[in-house]
């Protein structure tokens, strides 16, 4: 990594010698590309430099589109000049492997860029833009590049909260800047369906528009959908002629769109709207469709021969997460299918679907995507799995030899807060600043003969809670911008401080775009308790359980010692940091050693609502001298209410005892969640 940063300054150096009047400039590349070395001098785009592109003539097109901030000054040209561009799609490129690298050579009399493909070039292109920075002067370097994986994408949620085509567009220039190649649009889900569907009009007609608007006020009201048209009604939906505007927008850079249509589950919208295909038939009744009902297959692969004709990617995402399941096993057509079929359990009912809807896709030459509940009851032949759940999905799906797209919550959910919660709108899911999301990389669990089904990586946005334009870039920039380099960069190039420095810079590049990007130089930061280890009291003494309130294995934190090991937490409960208990709260005893004076015992707690993480409504602390007998000094009680966002709350004890042991008890409120603390803090 330092030899390609050095590398990357250079041009600077070297450029701003070669011309009196170069202003200082930024040339570091994001992505950084995999060998890049400086040369000396500048090359300098004039009126009338010469460009000859060798590409058909549609790439042709695309090509002289991208280089527009210079489309004054460049003349086409039908043959290689002396001096000028040269973009060339050759058989074979040298030490490129990928249909989407490139070579460039600059130097102060010419450029000439080689790929095997037009994306080839398209990304060389990006790559000279940022190494211009918004001038005519492009420095001397050798370039070789490709990305590390084919798969680099951003999933975007239009149904909690809907966004026009001209937004979408927009955040496609972004992602063609900084060479990502997927957009995947979840197009349907409870809150509204997007996409024009000819044969079924009451999907636009009604399942699209909702009142109120702000999804969390539906969410948590009646949850009703209304007419198009009628007062206060909230949606909106793609046409099919935006459809093909968007595919064709997004191919001219070289992305793919991937559409989302979800089942069995999330579908409310489609039972009120059809709800003859759920198992209840009722309206407002049921979010899975019923799976053993012909109709639902007949509906099913009626909207996807429409969503087929309308997007030419290879993938059909289909969904397939969060499946209650609830009426399957009372449903007389569901128990009916699965005797027919030998299914021993719902899990296998829903594979059935699976199954079968990736045999109607395959018979249209297409190939399914689904999250990785796919993998429950047995995973489809030629799925590919979309990992969110942690890695475990991606890691089942490669084990079994299917293509995996990594996209785990703990490090690609954009939705989650990306500094200190308090500094921050209201987000989500927990901290994932862009520190947490730059550490990940897709293979580091997987065996090395099966890295190659790791397919790509992706970064997910849902909008729960983020109902507009500005806020969802807000989100989105600059954590894509970790995504798109852990997607097309060398894992060993990785440095996340010198990344910070080219993420601030591509934020500016953003923000003077028009993009309303988060300030990454102003950030605030980790919880500052988390910041340094604290010695007390209790770190030199042991700790004891109780049987009946053990801690979760999922988030054991330090393990047995976590409460007294002086690691304080961050701001998010997955940090390994905090220790999560269920059920029957938190009841530990801890052994000083010996009669100690006390004047103090107090632990943080967090609330998030959201998941289901609360605050204790009552905490006792007591002392003993022998582990017998003890003396209750606090008890501290605290009516647990709902807000929204992520607060703390230290529950504590001061004042003069002395004791050797130290009882601490915290039990959960009527809301019956989870309650996390992470350190019980003994002065």
């Amino acid at each position: 990594m330092k030899n390609l940063f050095f590398g990357l300054i250079s041009l600077l150096l070297l450029c701003a010698c070669a011309h009196d009047t170069n202003t200082e400039r930024s040339h570091s590349l994001l992505p950084i590309p995999q060998e890049i070395q400086a040369t000396k001098g500048c090359f300098t785009i004039r009126k009338g430099t010469k460009l000859y592109i060798k590409a058909p003539n549609e790439d042709k097109s695309a090509i002289t589109n991208a280089l527009a901030l210079w489309k004054e000054l460049l003349e086409p040209a039908d043959e290689k000049v002396t001096g000028g561009i040269a973009m060339e799609i050759c058989d074979k490129v040298e030490c490129i492997s990928s249909p989407e690298g490139y070579t460039i050579n600059v130097t102060k009399e010419r450029i000439d860029v080689k790929a095997t493909s037009a994306a080839g070039l398209f990304y060389a292109t990006q790559t000279l833009l940022q190494l211009a920075d918004g001038g005519n002067a492009i420095p001397a370097c050798t370039i070789t590049d490709e990305p590390q994986f084919a798969y680099r994408g951003l999933m975007l949620d239009v149904s909690r909260h809907f966004f026009g085509k001209e937004f979408i567009k927009k955040q496609i220039d972004a992602m063609a800047h900084f060479k990502m190649n997927r957009l995947h649009l979840h197009l349907t889900d409870a809150a509204g369906w997007r996409i024009e569907i000819k044969k079924y009009p009451r999907l636009t007609e009604f399942a699209a528009w909702r009142s109120p608007a702000i999804w969390k006020d539906w969410w948590f009201g009646d949850r009703k959908y209304v007419e198009e048209g009628s007062e206060g009604a909230y949606g909106g939906y793609y046409t099919q002629e935006d459809i093909k505007e968007l595919v064709a927008y997004a191919a001219e850079r070289y992305i793919t769109i991937i559409p989302e249509i979800e089942m069995p589950a999330h579908s409310e919208e489609v039972l009120t709207a059809y709800p003859e295909l759920s198992c209840t038939h009722e309206p407002y009744k049921q979010a899975d469709f019923c799976v053993g009902n012909e109709k639902t297959y007949e509906f099913l692969e009626n909207v996807l021969t429409e969503v087929i004709e309308l997007f030419p990617s290879k993938y059909i995402h289909i969904g397939g997460d969060e499946a209650g399941k609830a009426s399957w096993p009372h449903c007389p057509l569901c128990q009916k299918r699965m005797k027919e079929e030998n299914l021993k359990d719902v899990n296998e009912l829903q594979s059935y679907l699976i199954h079968r809807i990736e045999k109607f896709v395959n018979s249209k030459d297409r190939q399914i995507i689904g999250w990785d509940e796919i993998l429950d009851g047995g995973l489809a032949p030629n799925a590919t799995v979309m990992s969110w759940r942690g890695t475990e999905g991606g890691i089942a799906a490669v084990e079994s030899g299917h293509k995996a797209i990594m996209t785990p919550g703990g490090y690609c959910y954009l939705d989650s807060y990306q500094d200190a919660p308090h500094t921050q709108p209201m987000a989500f899911g927990p901290y994932m600043p862009l520190e947490k999301v730059y550490s990940y990389d897709p293979r580091a669990e997987i065996d090395s003969t099966k890295a190659h089904l790791i397919y790509g990586i992706q970064g997910n946005l849902w909008v729960e809670y983020i109902p507009t334009e500005e806020l969802v870039e807000y989100m989105i920039y600059p954590r894509i911008l970790a995504i798109a380099e852990i997607g097309w960069s060398n894992p060993s190039d990785r440095d996340y401080a010198e990344f910070k420095e080219r993420a601030i810079k591509a934020t500016d590049y953003l923000r003077g775009k028009g993009y309303n990007a988060f300030d990454l130089a102003n950030e605030f930061g980790q919880r500052k308790e988390a910041q340094n280890p604290v010695e007390h009291l209790a770190t030199s003494g042991s700790i004891t359980y109780a049987e009946n309130a053990p801690y979760s294995d999922g988030y054991k934190a330090g393990g047995e010692r976590a409460l007294i090991d002086g690691v304080c937490g961050g701001w998010t409960y997955t940090d390994k940091k905090w220790q999560g208990f269920i059920k029957n709260g938190i009841d530990v005893t801890i052994d000083l050693g010996e009669e100690r004076e006390i004047t103090s015992v107090a632990a943080d707690f967090m609330q998030m609502c959201i998941p289901d993480v609360w605050f204790p409504a009552k905490v006792t602390i007591s002392l003993s001298n022998d582990g017998e007998n003890y003396k209750e000094i606090a008890e501290i009680n605290h009516t647990v209410v709902r807000d929204e966002g992520l607060s703390f709350k230290n529950y504590g004890w001061s004042g003069n005892e002395k004791g050797r042991y130290v009882r601490y008890r915290a039990e959960c409120g009527p809301q019956r969640g989870w309650l996390f603390t992470d350190e019980i803090i003994v002065r």
